[in-house]
Order: C-alpha cells, then sequence, then structure tokens
C-alpha cells in the first residue's frame, strides 16, 4: 500500500507528451499508443538492443539505423519502462516501418514520428524548457500554499484552519484521525464512503508504533489517498484524499503535517518554552550538564542531511517525515571537518536535526542522511560531529544513509589531522582525477562499473587512474595505498 517515487526520478516535474505534441513548430505527430504519459527526460540511442541503457520513464529516440527486428526492440523498450518512442525519418527510412507502428500499438507504447527538418536535439530542448516552466509553476504553488497554511496557523481555532488551508490546496479532502483511527477534525469536500473507510485504513498502517513508516499512500473510492504519521507524540495522523496527486502536493502536506505537530503536541507552552529556551542556551555555549533537566533525559539521536528537491520548505518535509520539529537549516554543515558558506534554501545545504533516541531513522527519497549513534545531552556536541562523518561517508559511497559506526581506525584520527593530510596527499590531482579515483576505489578497481557510474568511456577511466598514479607516485595495486587514499578522499 505504501509508495515511493523511484530512486531514478529526477527533481524535475515529469511532462505530458500531450504538451510536447502540442508543440506546433516541432512537428511531431502520434502514430500509436496513448499521449497522455508522463516523459522524465530524452534518450537517444541507435543501439539494437537499447535495454540496458534505459533507466524507465524516457522519450527514446531513434533514426533505426539498427532497427533489425521492429518486435523485439519494442519489447525491449517496453520492458526498460521507456514512456515513449520517438522515430525520425531520413536518412534511414523514408517513412516509419508499418512493423513498428503495429508493434508499439500491439504493447501500448506511444510511437511519434518526428519530421526530417526537426533536430533530435530540438526535440529535447523543447521538453526541457516544458520541464523548467512545470518547475517554476510548481514553486510558485508550493510557496503560495505555505503562505495560505501559515496564516491559517495563526488564526482562533489553527487546527481545522490548517486542514481546510491543506484540502483547499489540494482540491479535496484532509481528515484529522486519533491514534484510535477516530476522525476528530475534517475539512474539504465531501468523498464517497469507500475512500473514508480506505483513508481510515491507510491511516490505521501508520499508528502510533515506534519506527512505524512516516507516511503511507494507496488508492480507494477512485481517489488518490495518502496518509501522514504526526510528531506530537499522541499517534495522529493526517489524511488527505484527492482525485490526482500532483507535483508540490508532497511538499505542502509536508508543511502542513509541521504545523499540526506542533499544534497538537502535548503539554506545548510552559515545557516546550523552557525546552526551545534550553536549546538556544546550549546553542549560546552553555555547558550541557547544567540544562540537561530542561532539554529532557535523553537519549537523543542527531541527523545530518542533504538533498530535497530544491523547493524552500524540503527540510520541514523530512522533519515530518522523521517525526521531530527540532531542525536546523542554518545552512552550514558543523561537527569535525565542517564546512560553511552554503546558502540556505539550496540543495547543497545541510540540515540538521534533533530526535529522540528510540526514534528509528530510515533512508528519505532525495535524501542523504548521517545518523549518530543516541547520546544524553551532555554527549550532543560529539553525536553532531559523529553524524557530520557519518553524512560524508554516505556522500563518498553514494548511500542513501550512513549510521555512525562506534570504533574503528578513521574515529581515533583528529578530523582535522585527517583532512589536512588528505588535502597535502590529494593535491597533485585535479577534482576529476580524484573524484575519478574515489569513484574507482568504491567499485574495487572495476573499470567498467566506474565508467558506468560516471557516463564516461573505460579508456578515459583507465587513462584517468594511470594519470592518479603518476602524479602520486603510488602503487594502486597495493590495497595498503588503495586503504590510504580512500581514507583521504572521504575526509578531505
Amino acid at each position: 500500500m505504501t509508495s515511493a517515487e523511484p530512486a531514478a526520478t529526477p527533481p524535475a516535474p515529469p511532462v505530458s507528451l500531450t504538451a510536447l505534441l502540442a508543440r506546433r513548430d516541432l512537428g511531431l505527430r502520434l502514430l500509436a499508443g496513448p499521449e497522455d504519459v508522463s516523459i522524465h527526460w530524452v534518450h537517444t540511442s541507435e543501439m539494437a538492443d537499447p535495454y540496458p541503457y534505459l533507466l524507465g520513464g524516457e522519450l527514446l529516440m531513434t533514426a533505426g539505423v539498427q532497427l533489425a527486428d521492429p518486435a523485439h526492440y519494442v519489447a525491449r523498450v517496453v520492458e526498460a519502462g521507456a514512456a515513449a518512442l520517438a522515430f525520425g525519418v531520413t536518412p534511414v527510412y523514408d517513412t516509419v516501418p508499418a512493423e513498428l507502428v503495429e508493434a508499439c500499438a500491439r504493447h501500448g507504447l506511444p510511437l511519434v514520428e518526428v519530421p526530417p527538418r526537426t533536430p533530435f536535439t530540438a526535440v529535447a530542448r523543447a521538453l526541457w524548457r516544458l520541464m523548467a516552466e512545470a518547475r517554476l509553476h510548481e514553486l510558485r504553488r508550493v510557496t503560495e500554499a505555505q503562505q495560505s497554511l501559515a496564516a491559517a496557523a495563526a488564526r482562533p481555532a489553527p487546527v481545522p484552519a490548517v486542514l481546510g488551508a491543506l484540502a483547499s490546496r489540494l482540491g479535496g479532502r484532509a481528515v484529522l484521525f486519533g491514534a484510535d483511527g477516530t476522525p476528530s477534525v475534517a475539512a474539504g469536500r465531501e468523498v464517497p464512503a469507500e475512500a473514508t473507510r480506505a483513508l481510515r485504513d491507510l491511516a490505521g498502517v501508520l499508528g502510533p508504533r515506534p519506527g512505524g513508516p512516516a507516511s503511507a499512500s494507496g488508492d480507494g473510492g477512485g481517489l488518490r489517498l495518502a496518509a501522514y504519521a504526526l510528531g506530537g507524540g499522541d499517534g495522529l495522523t493526517l489524511g488527505v484524499a484527492t482525485e490526482r496527486r500532483g507535483p508540490g502536493d508532497h511538499t505542502i502536506a509536508g508543511v502542513a503535517v509541521v504545523l499540526l505537530s506542533l499544534l497538537t503536541a502535548p503539554h506545548r507552552g510552559a515545557d516546550a518554552t523552557a525546552r526551545d529556551g534550553a536549546l538556544v542556551r546550549l546553542l549560546l555555549g552553555t555547558a550541557p550538564a547544567e540544562i540537561a533537566g530542561t532539554l529532557g533525559p535523553g537519549p537523543w539521536t542527531v541527523v545530518h542531511a542533504r538533498g530535497g528537491d530544491g523547493t524552500p520548505f524540503a527540510a520541514a518535509g523530512l522533519a515530518a517525515a522523521l517525526g521531530t520539529a527540532l531542525v536546523d537549516t542554518g545552512g552550514t554543515e558543523t561537527g569535525a571537518g565542517g564546512r560553511g558558506g552554503v546558502a540556505p534554501g539550496t540543495p547543497g545545504q545541510t540540515v540538521r536535526l534533533l530526535l529522540p533516541a528510540p526514534s528509528s531513522v530510515a533512508a528519505q527519497s532525495g535524501w542523504t542522511l548521517g545518523v549518530s549513534a543516541p547520546v544524553d545531552a551532555d554527549g550532543l556536541a560529539a553525536a553532531d560531529a559523529q553524524a557530520a562523518r557519518a553524512l560524508r561517508r554516505a556522500e563518498a559511497t553514494g548511500a542513501d544513509l550512513v549510521r555512525h559506526r562506534p570504533g574503528g581506525l578513521a574515529a581515533l584520527v583528529d578530523p582535522d589531522e585527517a583532512t589536512a593530510h588528505a588535502r597535502a596527499l590529494l593535491a597533485p590531482l585535479s577534482e576529476p582525477l580524484a573524484e575519478t579515483l574515489r569513484v574507482w576505489l568504491s567499485l574495487h578497481g572495476g573499470w567498467d562499473r566506474t565508467a558506468a557510474a560516471m557516463d564516461i568511456h573505460r579508456n578515459t577511466v583507465r587513462q584517468r587512474i594511470t594519470r592518479c598514479a603518476a602524479l602520486l607516485d603510488r602503487d594502486l595495486d597495493d590495497p595498503d595505498v588503495r586503504m590510504e587514499l580512500w581514507f583521504a578522499l572521504t575526509s578531505r
């Protein structure tokens, strides 16, 4: 019942094939299949079997240079998950082969004819422009929704007001469920009884269980359903039912989740004010032992994160997903070896979160996370450094989430000294050479896998690695050398 976006899905919203066909300057013509499909990107290939080079969701463009068996070719394209096929007439074919049209119609794969006057690059450029326009529209929509939700939260009856604003923005119904699954507050248009029951069941998937999922989605009564666990600790759940799920809906719902979590949190007021004041004093340099009693007994877990969808409210959505309202979006990386200077609200920003230790931290789509070990209040500074190191390891290895590993050789080295050593050791290497060496080492010296990961030719990988060995004057076949270089590349 739960769902998530594919890992390969790019941050830009997809574009409907209908919008691309509507561009008169391109002169595209649909020959087979539906036109209401979503395109995530464009890929051009003249391979006899493009399957290994497709990620899914793309508009595959070809002139049929090696089109020997149209039926087999289409079957492989469909198996790879391509959204549509575009066939360019001339110089190989004067018309689109009838066998290709029949195969696409049989498989339900949209087939588009590209006229001789339209280069493939013009189609790709048109798609990117449509994506940019869709992205701008999405950002404006999310910004307006955030302002509307914030204004609703300031009204005399904030919870119903926030639900009403959310339902209005998403064009559906928003329901707040109690821990027992009983609807407590609802807003928006009425939905069929089947959808109401399905939404309640979906909310029950989350519930108050520690470590349970933070969100779930599904369908019921002809509507798209989504449920989000609030972070107040009372097992409250937000349910949303809409006719369709558009770009930015998840971000808008995430903002509502954070606001509702704050508005419904138990004992909000004096206790929360004291806790927030304790956090401020801790940040201003007060000894942790002096404020531990006010902050809470702990233990606590620190999370560092990078990524998001590029919207100004991505961090709020992450905080809601992890079930905490304690989030810092100051835009600098702290802890051992930390670096600053990243503007808040950008994809490169480091977001820091503080969670009660029993909370289960799971990987979040679009984010790279570093997680500390559980600590008491007097160990928060050490946990902050642990989370920063874990995040750097995650980025170096390409993992979605890395937890702090106690002990180990890396833990014995002062981070500042490790960084200084790494910069000195790797100084002869340019950034492209250093990045190639890092990927090559992470893939255990695999030439082909490194070439695929970096989207370059395997001979280019060999040339760069040979150049690295010469500049560093090291034997890269020596496992000790490889270990030292890997340590340096992850510490710089």
